[in-house]
C-alpha cells in the first residue's frame, strides 16, 4: 500500500449545499500523521482536517473484460471542517469524471452504501450516512468501491481499512467531531 509523504497531492474537499460542488485540489505537505493505511493532513484558516488513502487493488473493466485506463488520482477521504459544522464527511474521487447521474456503491463487510456523484467527485448523500459508512469503515477491514466512468469503464477500487480508526480518532482530536 503506497503511503503519502510529504509534498504529495492531497485533495481538500468542498461542498456548498446540497447538490453544489467544487473540488479545490492543492499540494498539501500537511501531514501530520500516518496510520498504517490511512493519512492524516491538518490545513489552517480555515482549520480543517482530512484522512485520506489509496486503493491497495484497482480494477479497471469493460464489457467484461478487464482494461488498462489512465485515471488520476484515486483517494478516499473523511473530512473534518469545524468552522462549518461539517464533521466526518465521506468522499471518493475515482480519478476521472463519473458517468452522469451515476452512483458509486461502496461495500464493507455485508453492508453496502452509495455515494452519489457529480463530475470527479463522490459523496454520502447525508450525514446520517457519513455516520453509518464510518462506523462501517471502523469494522472492516476493506472498502470496495464500485463505480462507472463517463467512457463507460466499470472501475472497482479496494481500501485497505487498516489504520482508518485511529486516523479517524485523530482527526477529531484535531478538528473536532
Amino acid at each position: 500500500m503506497k503511503r503519502f509523504h510529504l509534498g504529495i497531492l492531497a485533495s481538500s474537499l468542498l461542498l456548498a449545499g446540497a447538490s453544489a460542488s467544487a473540488q479545490v485540489a492543492e499540494e498539501s505537505t500537511n501531514i501530520v500523521n500516518s496510520e498504517t493505511d490511512w493519512s492524516v493532513f491538518v490545513e489552517e484558516d480555515p482549520t480543517q482536517c482530512w484522512v485520506v488513502s489509496t486503493p491497495s487493488e484497482t480494477v479497471n473493466t469493460r464489457d467484461g473484460q478487464v482494461v488498462q485506463v489512465n485515471r488520476d488520482d484515486i483517494m478516499m477521504f473523511v473530512t473534518f471542517w469545524p468552522s462549518q459544522d461539517r464533521l466526518g464527511e465521506v468522499s471518493f474521487t475515482g480519478g476521472y469524471p463519473f458517468a452522469d447521474g451515476s452512483t458509486v456503491q461502496v461495500e464493507i463487510g455485508s453492508s453496502t452504501f452509495e455515494l452519489f456523484s457529480e463530475g470527479a467527485m463522490a459523496w454520502a448523500a447525508s450525514p446520517q450516512d457519513d455516520d453509518r459508512i464510518i462506523t462501517a469503515m471502523k469494522r472492516g477491514a476493506s472498502a470496495t468501491l464500485t463505480a462507472r466512468s463517463s467512457r463507460g469503464t466499470q472501475t472497482q477500487d479496494t481500501f485497505s481499512l487498516l489504520g482508518f480508526t485511529a486516523a479517524v480518532e485523530d482527526a477529531v482530536v484535531r478538528c473536532g467531531g
